[in-house]
């Protein structure tokens, strides 16, 4: 097993002055990976040395994953200071009190005393169940409301004030959204995660989010092409089949998924790439410390965005709701928000 040293991995340093390691370790299994499997890729993982792992409630395998935590932990072979573990809070425990459950339920499984950066994972209290179809409805589901979201996001806020996390952020935002509750914030967030790869950059959004000050955490950084069947459309675009990544991968000699990576460290986010084989998450790893990508293949790469979501979230629609675009705010405006 290779093992690539974490002091040669890119860092990102948050607000507070904490360093965040710039590729991460995804932890969603989708529909094609098992919980065992996930646990034994984080496994291999940090033995590769990785030092950043994406973990999520609805994953369904955060206990599997804390034992292999508790174990390296343990055995000495990492410090839990060196490390950097996320989570986040499902849809269905935003409300009151929920959140500190939670966290408190996340911690148990994973075994830990505190996270380095806890999200709220969805922007409303939207439940879907585990591996449902597109078709799936939860006749609860509301739109985002600026109101619902600030008392989860106070509930967040406590938690830092409690210890048991370092840092907090958002997922799957959009602009409005952003700028309607960021002045709102006792404490702000520290890293927003969103969909990114190369051809879907939402580079209005990343660049407000940089503005703040902000971190960026990018999921499907390669199009995620195991991602699970209901975020799956005909017009979908594959972005490790497209020319520019295919020629700039053969200039490097090295297969399309570490252009996308690379991209997204020299852009500067932090992608969070998944695989349960230890070839290709040590290759994951490995790439961000050689042979950087020119400034002319990041501006040919630049070129590849062509609005292309993945994760549309048609099971979190509420009723009335037209299609997957009304969660996205494409308008530009609050005009589908609750107004409470």
């Amino acid at each position: 097993m290779e093992f690539i040293d974490p002091a040669k991995v890119p860092q990102r340093t948050l607000y507070t002055g904490a360093k965040m390691p710039a590729v991460g370790m995804g932890t969603f299994g989708s529909d094609h990976a098992t919980a065992e499997q996930v646990r034994d890729a984080v496994r291999g993982a940090i033995k590769v040395g990785y030092r950043h792992f994406d973990c999520a409630a609805c994953y369904g395998n955060e206990d599997q994953i804390g034992e292999v935590f508790q174990e390296a932990f343990q055995s000495g072979e990492v410090k839990r200071e060196d490390m950097f573990i996320v989570s986040k809070v499902w849809n269905d425990m935003h409300g009151k009190g929920d959140v500190l459950v939670a966290c408190a339920r996340t911690l148990r499984d994973l075994q830990l005393d505190y996270l380095d950066m806890y999200y709220v994972h969805w922007p409303f209290p939207n439940y879907h169940p585990p591996k449902c179809d597109v078709t799936e409805r939860n006749p609860d589901s509301k739109p985002f409301s600026v109101k619902r979201f600030m008392a989860t996001w106070r509930q967040m806020e406590r938690l830092v004030d409690m210890g048991l996390t370092k840092h907090i952020g958002m997922s799957n935002m959009t602009l409005p959204k952003l700028k309607a509750v960021l002045p709102l914030c006792r404490i702000k967030p520290a890293c927003i995660e969103m969909e990114l790869h190369p051809c879907f950059q939402q580079q209005e959004l990343y660049d407000y989010i940089k503005s703040q000050g902000i971190e960026i955490v990018g999921f499907c950084p390669l199009g995620s092409p195991d991602r699970p069947e209901r975020d799956r459309t005909p017009e979908d675009v594959a972005d490790l089949q497209q020319p520019v990544i295919r020629k700039i991968a053969e200039a490097h000699g090295v297969h399309p998924v570490l252009i996308a990576i690379k991209w997204a460290v020299q852009k500067g986010h932090t992608p969070i790439p998944f695989s349960i084989k230890e070839k290709n998450y040590t290759s994951n790893l490995k790439c961000v410390t050689e042979d950087p990508l020119t400034d002319e293949e990041m501006e040919e790469i630049k070129g590849m965005e062509c609005n292309n979501r993945l994760v549309k979230g048609q099971v979190f629609l509420w009723p009335g709701a037209t299609d997957w675009r009304d969660l996205w705010d494409e308008d530009g405006t609050d005009a589908l928000w609750d107004k409470d």
